[in-house]
């Protein structure tokens, strides 16, 4: 029986396409210390929209890679939410950075326990338009549409409302001239009594 001989430098090529066939062409260069707001795509049942969720980027993970991730960690009601989101998924729309910090590490797991005064980075002059200027054509697309579908729907009931509307004039108006019809009746009777 023969032996299989696998080339590697082949097979490494080969993940390398499968890899770069699922990330995104442009991707924002987040960093910890970011304040990022991250627009998700959210299903609900069969309705989409999109959520915003901002916060300090706490964790970077796997830059290149097509699994590349963030931390995003933000204080709702007092209690500290973290969310990570794979940056070339193509759920998450847009990643925008708002404000950019000076940090000496990856991975910023102590401002867990800060609050307040304490939990302030000290933020460093960047340049937000060059830095959030992406333009990824599929994500612009897929956002452009939902809005189209949000459109129609809002044209559908409005639509609807309009002839509920025009509906319920024409019982009022039916109404109101059966009532007028009744009164006259009713007088032509009261002219008859007398």
């Amino acid at each position: 029986m023969g032996r299989i001989v696998y080339n590697l430098p082949d097979m490494q090529g080969v993940i390398q396409k499968i890899n770069d066939r699922y990330k995104k062409k442009a991707v924002v260069d987040v960093r910890s210390g970011d304040t990022v707001r991250v627009h998700q795509k959210i299903r609900e049942g069969n309705k989409e929209r999109i959520q915003i969720f901002q916060g300090l980027v706490i964790r970077t993970d796997q830059k290149g890679s097509h699994t590349s991730r963030i931390t995003v960690r933000r204080i709702s009601s007092g209690v500290g939410v973290e969310k990570s989101f794979m940056l070339h998924s193509p759920l998450v729309v847009q990643v925008e950075v708002t404000k950019r910090s000076r940090v000496r590490r990856n991975y910023l797991s102590y401002m867990r326990e800060r609050t307040g005064k304490a939990a302030r980075l000290s933020s460093v002059a960047f340049d937000a338009s060059a830095v959030n200027d992406i333009h990824d054509e599929a994500a612009e697309a897929e956002e452009a549409k939902l809005k189209e579908e949000k459109a129609k729907e809002a044209a559908v009931k409005a639509e609807e409302k309009a002839q509920e509307e025009a509906e319920n004039e024409a019982k009022v108006a039916a109404a109101m001239a059966s009532r007028g019809q009744d009164a006259d009746k009713a007088d032509a009777k009261d002219e008859n009594k007398e």
